[in-house]
């Protein structure tokens, strides 16, 4: 009979979470005990070129599968970089475990820093993996020393997956379905939890139900699609929040978690009716709240609103609000129109990452499903849309990936193009600069690591730059350069 290592059950119970791959950086940690554990296990080992894009890997992998992202860090959790990604994993509430060797130290960015012992390996792994998939989700630290990683230990048959969240109380089922009754123009606010496909299925039966407008934070774009009639954009990026808020009688806000960043007129404007997990809604600012999964929640509620009145909203002048803070959101320059021209180009499915020239790309790239547009929650985003749309080629193997970044993006995360050039990932680099923009040279950085690159300085170079790489495939980079 096989003797079982820490490392083994350490990898076990990540497997057993639903973790599909481990993320490293490309060094002496690549062939480290856990490492040696995942491919003996047949748990795919990713190499990254340092710690902070590969804990952006973990994370976004995460976020896309609904299953704690791992990441094996070379040395300690709290440097500068790696301590910044993963305070915005906690703030994106994407589950992670980080894995470091011999260094159980407190993290400060994390829900918590736990240590593996030899007697209760099988524990703690399966305590890591739950508390980051329990709501809030978040990274949790998992220090596995090295003396013990190759010592034998005893496998145990623990949960690593987390308990459903309660179901919503009835009174607080009542009390929502009283404030939207009374309301003749509720306005919708969809946050990061509406981001499942049952959460998003309810979203838009709901919001077509009453009917009501809806904005979504960046998280939630496309958890209804952005070609939907209802759907007014992105908070604060197309100058139609003040006057949607002007008409409102009611806000309601679904799945809105407590970091994401929301104009201060939403929570003070009109009453508010907020519902999603525990801990993600400010209760301070909430009228009624209801507690739970958002699409239980709404389900629940649509018996409770079969008689409601229709609410009072002039469709024509939302259309009218819809085209004009589209078209002042974006502007007319030259970025704007490539990522319409990306959009146009790339087959459905495709998924973007973002880094840089946030509005503009939010307001001209269309997401028709959830997790189709992938970026943060408040913090500054440099170095996260080139690992990240690594992470989503890994997910997503058999869909394009289109990154949109800048000079600091690619400062930050430019080394990570060896990845893409090395795991031949159908990714395209869009580099937004701008004649103040300083930095490495897009183009020679890439073709440094072996990938195709081109320059754009109008419309007709970026849209023969895209068919090439649509004929070709494999990794390219393109510097739009107005």
């Amino acid at each position: 009979m096989s003797r079982n290592t820490v490392a083994d059950i350490i990898v076990d119970g990540l497997g057993r979470a639903g973790t599909p791959r481990l993320f490293c950086a490309a060094d002496e940690r690549a062939s480290s005990r856990l490492c040696e554990a995942a491919r003996a296990r047949g748990m795919p080992v990713t190499l990254a070129s340092g710690d902070a894009a590969a804990c952006v890997m973990a994370s976004v992998s995460g976020d896309l599968i609904d299953a704690p992202g791992a990441v094996l860090l070379r040395g300690s959790p709290n440097t500068a970089a790696t301590l910044a990604f993963i305070a915005r994993a906690e703030v994106d509430r994407t589950p992670m475990i980080v894995l470091t060797e011999g260094h159980a130290t407190v993290v400060p960015a994390g829900k918590a820093s736990l240590s593996v012992t030899v007697e209760a390996a099988a524990h703690w792994v399966a305590h890591a993996s739950r508390l980051a998939m329990t709501e809030p989700r978040g990274p949790v630290h998992l220090d596995v020393p090295a003396d013990v990683a190759g010592r034998p230990a005893i496998p145990l048959a623990t949960s690593c997956r987390p308990d459903p969240l309660p179901y919503p109380d009835v009174r607080a089922l009542d009390a929502a379905a009283g404030m939207l009754s009374r309301a003749s123009r509720p306005l919708l606010l969809a946050g990061l939890h509406c981001r499942s496909a049952s959460a998003a299925q309810w979203l838009r039966a709901f919001a077509e139900a009453l009917p009501a407008p809806l904005l979504t934070t960046a998280r939630a774009k496309g958890s209804l699609p952005d070609p939907h009639p209802l759907t007014l954009g992105v908070l604060g990026d197309s100058g139609v929040d003040e006057p949607l808020l002007g008409r409102a009688d009611l806000v309601v806000a679904i799945g809105v978690d407590t970091h994401e960043p929301v104009p201060a007129p939403f929570w003070s404007t009109a009453p508010v009716l907020g519902f999603g997990p525990p801990q993600a809604l400010d209760d301070r600012v909430l009228a009624v709240q209801v507690l739970g999964d958002v699409g239980a929640i709404m389900e629940e509620l649509a018996p409770r609103l079969r008689d409601v009145r229709r609410a009072d909203w002039d469709v024509a002048y939302l259309d009218r609000l819809r085209r004009e803070g589209s078209v002042r959101a974006a502007g007319a320059g030259l970025e704007t129109r490539a990522v319409r021209l990306a959009r146009e180009a790339m087959p459905a499915g495709t998924i973007a990452t973002v880094d840089a020239g946030y509005a503009c790309v939010a307001t001209s790239w269309p997401a028709v499903s959830p997790r189709e547009f992938l970026t943060t929650s408040g913090l500054p985003s440099g170095g996260f849309a080139l690992p990240a749309a690594l992470a989503a080629h890994l997910v997503h193997p058999d869909r394009y990936v289109v990154c949109f970044t800048d000079a600091a993006g690619l400062a930050a995360a430019g080394s990570e193009l060896e990845t893409a050039t090395r795991l031949d990932a159908p990714i395209v680099v869009v580099v937004l600069r701008d004649a103040a923009s300083r930095g490495p040279d897009p183009v020679g950085l890439a073709q440094s690591f072996g990938m195709t690159a081109y320059t754009a300085d109008g419309e007709p170079q970026f849209a023969e730059a895209l068919g090439r790489t649509l004929r070709a495939g494999g990794p390219v980079l393109i510097a739009v350069t107005p």
